[in-house]
């Protein structure tokens, strides 16, 4: 979503709405604000419900201190205006108590960002700020003392979390992924040692090169109701929360060979049919950044004729196998097996330096592959059979998590494998 063309008042109440329907904060928790360029804070009311806020609950504090509206500005206004007045590249603050997050306030430790690569680059370092009384001064002037150093995340001891960025966007781009690293860290506790991605490979996979271009000259139905139901399944996988706002690469083949993949950079939950980007071989279509992860589906694309659609996904159960050593067996249900079959894992070195190498892993026994500290890669001959298999493989881990709670997992026998090998006649 743009917000160039939205007005601060529409921008909160999009960005609340948005928290408190994934259930990152409650009626009554959380405060957001957009400064302007003549010195106006439009910020968020205090004691309304977040859950139903309106463009008319919204406050506007003026340079002055005057404020114009229905209701009270939030009581945090104080940290809000002070973090403003310290950053002066900070245009949009965002507070909220995501719980998964606020574990980490209370336990007074920071979450690990050298798990998932793509939580390191959205989010950069975190900082956290010793408690105070909400609303008062002094946290005021804790708050701001972490965003003087240049952090853009500063988590509160027994609070929640303040992020504050360029626009009110990139905040919750932050704040979600952040959320989404901490639900997957406390899951894979649960499984083994954390396992944290080689400083070197993360450096390097930076480095992408930006691909050549074409010239589209028309688009066909084919291609264009392709686009309509990639849209389709990626908004679906944010509804799941199979994917995040600033994660998720799909990919869909068209007969022609030509495939088209998500954006670069772009908000998943935004995402409309012309942001997708054509893939002619190598090139991409004039005027768009693919995903950096093209040259991974293209090879995949080249070496296995029969697939035609790739989601590439970080759901948090399945990411947790992704940072520990724990293997994956989806021997739990025949569902999964049926589904899943034998899920085996690859580098996160051979994600963006050796992409031929996760293709050779892929197979009609080996659908579903986990790259390390990087993503769950489902492939299927359609997109709804690779989706299928990515919401079957995050409930999987979601099960086997579990049952860690109840008791020693019994997997489905070598026998009972075979018969329903034979039974559904599989490869």
């Amino acid at each position: 979503m743009k917000s160039n063309y939205l007005h601060p008042a529409d921008q909160l109440v999009a960005i609340m709405n948005r928290i408190y329907e994934r259930g990152l904060t409650t009626t009554s928790g959380g405060n957001l604000s957009i400064l302007e360029d003549n010195g106006d804070i439009w910020i968020t009311p205090s004691g309304i419900d977040k859950g139903a806020l309106t463009r008319a609950d919204i406050c506007c504090v003026k340079p002055d201190g005057t404020v114009e509206g229905l209701h009270a500005p939030s009581v945090e206004l104080p940290f809000h205006a002070l973090v403003y007045k310290k950053r002066p590249d900070i245009r949009a603050v965002l507070h909220a108590h995501p719980p998964h997050m606020v574990a980490f306030s209370v336990a007074r430790c920071l979450p690990a960002l050298n798990l998932i690569a793509n939580a390191r680059q959205v989010c950069g370092k975190l900082a956290m700020a010793p408690y105070a009384v909400p609303g008062s001064p002094e946290l005021g002037e804790k708050i701001a003392a972490e965003f003087v150093k240049g952090f853009h995340i500063v988590v509160m001891e027994n609070h929640g979390l303040v992020v504050g960025s360029g626009n009110l966007f990139d905040c919750y781009l932050k704040f979600e992924t952040l959320e989404n690293t901490a639900q997957t860290q406390m899951l894979a506790g649960k499984l083994g040692a954390l396992q944290a991605f080689d400083e070197d490979d993360y450096i390097k996979s930076r480095h992408i090169a930006r691909p050549e271009s074409f010239v589209v000259g028309s688009h066909n139905a084919e291609e264009n109701a392709a686009r309509r139901d990639m849209i389709f399944f990626i908004r679906r996988a944010y509804r799941q929360g199979l994917i995040g706002a600033a994660s998720g690469t799909f990919s869909a083949r068209l007969s022609n060979g030509q495939f088209l993949i998500t954006p670069a950079g772009a908000d998943r939950a935004h995402l409309t049919e012309g942001d997708l980007v054509l893939m002619h071989g190598a090139c991409a279509e004039y005027g768009k950044m693919p995903s950096r992860l093209a040259v991974l589906h293209k090879q995949i694309y080249d070496r296995h004729p029969q697939i035609n659609s790739i989601m590439g996904a970080q759901p948090p159960h399945a990411m947790a196998f992704a940072v520990t050593d724990a293997p994956f067996d989806s021997r739990t249900i025949p569902e999964s097996y049926i589904m899943l079959r034998n899920m085996k894992k690859t580098t996160f070195r051979n994600v963006y330096h050796a992409p031929e190498a996760v293709a050779e892993v892929i197979s009609p026994r080996t659908p579903v592959v986990i790259c390390e500290n990087n993503q769950i890669l489902a492939t299927g001959a359609t997109l709804l059979q690779a989706f299928d298999r990515l919401e079957v493989c995050e409930a999987t881990a979601k099960a086997i998590i579990a049952a860690k709670d109840i008791g020693a997992l019994v997997r489905i026998s070598d026998e009972e494998v075979a018969d329903i090998d034979r039974a559904f006649k599989l490869p």
